[in-house]
């Protein structure tokens, strides 16, 4: 059985480094005693070096560039991220690709970034208004994955994330059912492009619009892997719930 995975995504909050240090700490005293799940914090990447995790929370950077070093002003790289004392980071962010116009083939080079610097890269995969699922995740999943040998995958972090039903987007939320077509649909695409064992063993989790009315819905009726939370994140008290309720719900 896979670990379930919750990652905090922070996006860019708080505005200090004294926020973000409160942050943190009234997170761990919300999850305290929480030793089956694997809680990863992903704060701004300026932060990272003044937190200190511990136990089974890591931390973790929400992007990364692709070279090691270079004349890439205002870019940070994946072993600076090692160095600060991260472990994880998410690549492929919906808003990366909205904003900032990442495409498949730059994830990729950052994937493989992430790998080189011993980092595990959080995927995120999904489809905007409009687009089919299957269409926009089967071409994220080949292209952000090419090149990547099956021992290679066995350190990405899979993450759905149905861009139309984030909260921003002010559209409906993703049911139960949708994200578990979803996490069937990307592991029938990684089984083509790597094997049913490797496909099994991949973590993949939901992420949009995640609370702690909807977190057990998806991880239960959904059958995922973890959660990859954005708002909430910053909520102390109601992270800390969404964080036992499915230890909670995984030692039932």
């Amino acid at each position: 059985m896979i670990k379930k995975i919750i990652v905090a995504n922070w996006k860019m909050n708080p505005k200090t480094k004294e926020g973000a240090q409160v942050l943190l700490e009234a997170i761990k005293a919300n999850i305290k005693g929480a030793k089956d799940v694997e809680v990863v914090i992903c704060p701004p990447a300026i932060w990272l070096a003044d937190l200190k995790a511990g136990g089974s929370m890591k931390l973790g950077a929400q992007n990364c560039h692709w070279e090691v070093s270079g004349a890439f002003t205002g870019e940070i790289s994946a072993g600076m991220i090692a160095d600060a004392g991260g472990e994880y980071v998410i690549l492929g962010h919906s808003e990366r690709r909205q904003y900032l116009g990442e495409t498949d083939e730059i994830i990729n080079l950052k994937i493989k970034a992430a790998l080189k610097a011993k980092l595990k890269p959080i995927l995120c995969v999904g489809e905007i208004a409009g687009e089919e699922m299957n269409v926009a995740a089967e071409r994220q999943l080949i292209s952000g994955l090419a090149g990547l040998s099956v021992n290679q995958l066995k350190e990405v972090i899979i993450t759905y994330e149905p861009v139309w039903a984030i909260s921003n987007a002010g559209n409906r939320p993703c049911l139960p059912d949708e994200a578990l077509s979803a996490g069937l649909f990307i592991r029938k695409t990684l089984t083509k492009l790597y094997s049913r064992f490797a496909a099994d063993k991949a973590p993949v989790l939901y992420g949009g619009s995640v609370n702690d009315q909807n977190d057990l819905a998806y991880i239960a009726q959904s059958r995922l892997d973890g959660l990859l939370i954005g708002g909430a994140s910053l909520e102390a008290e109601e992270f800390g719930r969404i964080v036992k309720e499915i230890e909670k719900n995984e030692n039932a």
